[in-house]
């Protein structure tokens, strides 16, 4: 008999989840109406403690924004550069070798 996965939104983990610390429902009682396995559960949790401090993290301040943006424009423009002088590079590189080509 195949076994069928059910795949849990993140909403539905996390209401699960809620139940069990906000509620006080047993893990047992949570996992058998949800249809869990509680090592399921478990690693819910951990992965969601694990990756909490996120919802507390501040966007990075518009300074930091902005110098950030000026260090990409200031990396694509030497990037550029770069770029035109391997490509002269290149040139030079094909013409000499069909002048030596040619003798």
């Amino acid at each position: 008999m195949k076994n069928s996965r059910k795949n849990h939104t993140p909403a539905e983990k996390v209401a699960i989840l809620r139940k069990h610390l906000l509620e006080k429902v047993p893990v047992s009682d949570a996992c058998e109406h949800a249809g869990l396995n509680p090592t399921l559960f478990y690693r819910w949790l951990k992965t969601f403690f694990e990756n909490g401090e996120a919802a507390f993290e501040r966007a990075a301040p518009r300074k930091q924004k902005g110098a950030e943006a000026e260090k990409i424009v200031a990396l694509e423009a030497k990037l550029r550069r770069k770029d035109e002088v391997l490509s002269e590079l290149m040139e030079e590189h094909v013409a000499l070798k069909k002048e030596l080509g040619g003798l």
